[in-house]
């Protein structure tokens, strides 16, 4: 999410891959995956995680309100995650980044990514950066967040997901070592 930022700040990256990124704000990321959760939980639960996100959803609202000063002492998320953490990145929206790349990228995600989805996240690059002629896109089959084949599918089962030990697959492997040897052939042919 943060690499073509990092590049316009100075990185002079030849090139950027994106792993299971998002052009959205990573507010907008963690309330969709609490609704993901809340939508497959039962009655009972569903009625206390809907007031829970409720109060988060109402933390982010306001993150753009505080004070860099008043956002570094805001916890918003557990005891670690201040406001200033999502307040700062929001502020600068990768979209602005993207727009103005003009070098090459390469967008992967896996379509059992729970943490980030097809639809908002992976779709969302190619709204922003249609058929741009220096943007890849490859979007993998039964891969989730790590890159690796899917166990479970769901969030509420990410800890036994990770749990599960494997590697990440050896197709996406090839294909950013096939993607980086196309980029310098091209910049040493230029």
């Amino acid at each position: 999410m943060l690499a073509p930022r990092i590049d316009a700040e100075g990185g002079k990256f030849a090139g950027i891959v994106i792993m299971a990124g998002s052009p959205r704000k990573l507010e907008e990321i963690l309330i969709d995956q609490n609704n993901q959760v809340l939508h497959s939980l039962n009655k009972f639960l569903k009625v206390i995680a809907s007031k829970q996100i409720a109060a988060l959803s109402t933390k982010f609202e306001n993150i753009y309100n505080l004070s860099d000063e008043e956002a570094k002492t805001t916890k918003v998320l557990g005891k670690h995650v201040r406001a200033y953490y999502l307040k700062e990145m929001g502020e600068h929206p990768s979209a602005k980044y993207l727009l103005a790349l003009n070098k090459p990228l390469f967008i992967l995600q896996g379509e059992k990514d729970f943490h980030v989805s097809v639809d908002n996240d992976f779709n969302g690059y190619q709204e922003i950066l249609g058929d741009h002629p220096k943007v890849k896109y490859k979007l993998y089959p039964n891969l989730n967040h790590a890159f690796m084949p899917s166990v479970y599918g769901e969030i509420r089962k990410a800890k036994k997901e990770y749990n599960v030990a494997q590697h990440i697959d050896q197709q996406v492997i090839q294909d950013i070592s096939d993607w980086i040897h196309s980029v310098s052939r091209s910049i040493n042919t230029n």
